[in-house]
């Protein structure tokens, strides 16, 4: 054989690999268990994701359902993850506005029916603030000249729509004039400053499903323990007892035996031979927590597992880390419930606080301490003050809100803490409003350098959305006063 045809022949064989092994980078599932594979995706990306996005980079599939899918199947997934939130938030932009006849000439200028028209992967030197990759002066676009733009405001920045409390795309909840002019005289603090109560004992009694026979809602002791006697471990079994899970009839099998919670029915005693060690999370935590783990799932936190990732580390974060996150706390090494919650004895008070700042180290979580919310926190904690009156992370960041269940829905914490991450508008009404007046929120959520400081001190910004909105009104009244009728006075 010549060595022209060798050399033909090797090249063809090395190609063949090549192309062997990026067609199965592309294609396999799971592809990010092998690190081999997971290599070569890697090398395949046009370019880095999103902050919202970066823990999920590896999994191609959960965007583009397929390679080379095309637009149909992008648009498709946007909206299978933020669909929901898009609904609940009633967005003023979904794409049947702009598919109405009447709007057409709109899609001229942007392709408003398209996520990504506006939010594009993989270009991080057009990237802006959430995921955002318009140029700043897309609202005018569409709102330019004098029947769409107000003229009280001629004078602003063309590229200002997006400003913190002003405007927000997708989401106007806190913002629109008739919420405005409704909570425009509330004072800075609230009468009542009080975070609504959990309600998940409430909920999972009324619900058909829970296996109450085997797990009756009563306080149990150790001689109930349905642990097999060579699984039982001291320091668990007297966590256990000290814990909610105790109080409330939730027994070991409740989570080390698999098809005896609320997911499968109680069809199986303990004893069975199907007694698992270390229950697979967040599976052992679904059969009760349904909504928490769901919305946990759809967050920063635990996106990577519901895409077969594996858990978010610390290490894989875009946000600054303490140094020793997962190696002073091993539970800190991996993201899952058992991070910030206690398996045999949960703690939500440490959860609410020590789990975050046992990892994050931004000016903004290491600045929570010493603040007026911190004290408010620690009264609570000593009992000082009621429950529900301090402020931890948790309380801003995974707010208690209403959780859609299969019974209809109830009150709980919203483990998906992007839903109020960013635009920080959309903590007006879950978060701030809680012991906030609007116009103090609003102007405290636009001042970046107090939101470094955690919030101790005043805002130094103002925000001229209620003084708008409230001169408008007052227009709009007079408008309707005719001239010569002098203005009714009410007797004193």
């Amino acid at each position: 054989m010549s060595r022209a045809r060798r050399w033909w022949l090797g090249w063809s064989v090395l190609s063949v690999l090549l192309a062997a092994l990026f067609g199965a980078a592309l294609w396999t599932p799971g592809v990010a268990a092998v690190p081999v594979l997971a290599q070569v995706r890697s090398w395949l990306q046009p370019g880095p994701m999103t902050h919202g996005h970066h823990q999920i980079e590896l999994a191609c599939e959960a965007c583009h359902g397929q390679p080379f899918a095309g637009a149909a199947a992008l648009q498709e997934a946007c909206v299978g993850c933020h669909g929901a939130a898009l609904k609940e938030a009633d967005d003023k932009h979904p794409a049947s506005k702009f598919e109405d006849p009447r709007n057409a000439f709109r899609l001229e200028r942007i392709d408003a029916v398209r996520c990504v028209t506006c939010h594009v992967e993989h270009r991080p030197e057009t990237t802006h603030a959430m995921g955002v990759t318009q140029p700043g002066d897309y609202c005018a676009h569409c709102h330019a000249g004098k029947d769409e733009m107000p003229a009280d405001h001629a004078g602003f920045p063309f590229d200002g729509c997006a400003s913190a409390g002003c405007h927000n795309y997708h989401d106007n909840r806190a913002l629109y004039e008739d919420f405005l002019l409704r909570h425009a005289d509330q004072p800075e603090m609230l009468p009542k400053t009080l975070l609504r109560a959990r309600a998940l004992g409430e909920d999972l009694m009324a619900s058909m499903a829970y296996p109450q026979a085997r797990y009756p809602f009563e306080a149990l002791d150790a001689t109930r323990v349905d642990a097999p006697p060579a699984a039982r471990q001291e320091t668990a079994v007297a966590d256990w007892l000290a814990s909610r899970h105790a109080q409330a009839g939730v027994n070991c099998s409740a989570c080390h035996v698999p098809g005896t919670t609320l997911t499968e029915g109680a069809s199986a005693p303990a004893a069975a031979g199907r007694w698992v060690d270390r229950p697979t999370l967040p599976g052992a935590c679904n059969g009760c927590h349904v909504e928490e783990v769901r919305d946990f799932q759809g967050g920063l936190h635990g996106m990577r597992l519901a895409q077969k990732l594996g858990p978010m580390t610390p290490a894989l974060a875009r946000l600054p880390m303490r140094r020793d996150a997962g190696h002073a706390d091993p539970s800190h090494a991996q993201l899952d419930c058992a991070t910030c919650h206690a398996p045999h004895r949960p703690d939500l008070r440490r959860a609410a606080v020590e789990a975050c700042l046992g990892c994050h180290a931004d000016r903004h979580s290491l600045a929570f301490e010493g603040t007026p919310h911190e004290r408010l926190w620690r009264k609570e904690l000593s009992g000082e003050a009621p429950a529900g009156s301090g402020v931890s992370c948790a309380s801003c960041h995974m707010p208690r809100e209403k959780l859609i269940t299969a019974d209809g829905a109830r009150y709980g914490v919203q483990h998906n803490q992007s839903a109020t991450l960013q635009p920080n508008e959309k903590m007006l009404r879950p978060v701030c409003m809680n012991c906030h007046g609007l116009a103090f929120s609003i102007d405290a959520l636009a001042d970046p350098a107090l939101i470094e400081r955690n919030f101790a001190g005043r805002p130094a910004r103002h925000v001229e959305s209620i003084d708008m909105a409230l001169a408008k009104d007052r227009a709009h009244r007079a408008a309707k006063t005719p001239a010569s009728q002098p203005e009714r006075r009410e007797s004193p």
